[in-house]
């Protein structure tokens, strides 16, 4: 499988909620600025315990470059009216699934200190 038709995939299971189907290895590893979950079970069972932030988003892709067996993709993810999220990933792909997702996103308010100034 190509990795955007997996891309695809990946997102099309989380636009309709089947989650416990997305086309992720045993293995799988997912990091983010909240850490590192290994396991496809794991992450399951993290998402199973917490769907109300991870269910019921609309994805708009605003680009995607595509290789082999990897892909990356920057995209808006929004919950609701009132929770936006804008997320750069890296999917990593071994024998038609993705084995690991690297994602980066802002998740709080930018320190005083880390302002910039005259802006």
């Amino acid at each position: 499988m190509k990795s955007k038709q997996l891309v695809e995939e990946w997102f099309d299971k989380w636009r309709s909620g089947d989650f416990i189907m997305l086309p992720v290895s045993e293995n799988f590893k997912h990091t983010s600025p909240f850490g590192v979950i290994e396991g496809k079970t794991a992450y399951l069972d993290l998402v199973k315990e917490n769907k109300d932030k991870f269910l019921g988003y609309t994805f708009e892709i605003h680009d995607g470059i595509y290789g082999v067996n990897k892909a990356c993709v920057r995209y808006t993810a929004r919950q609701g009216h009132e929770f936006s999220l804008d997320v750069s990933e890296w999917y990593y792909i071994n024998n038609d699934l993705i084995e690991a997702i690297v994602s980066y996103y802002h998740i709080g308010d930018i320190r005083e200190e880390r302002k910039l100034k005259g802006s």
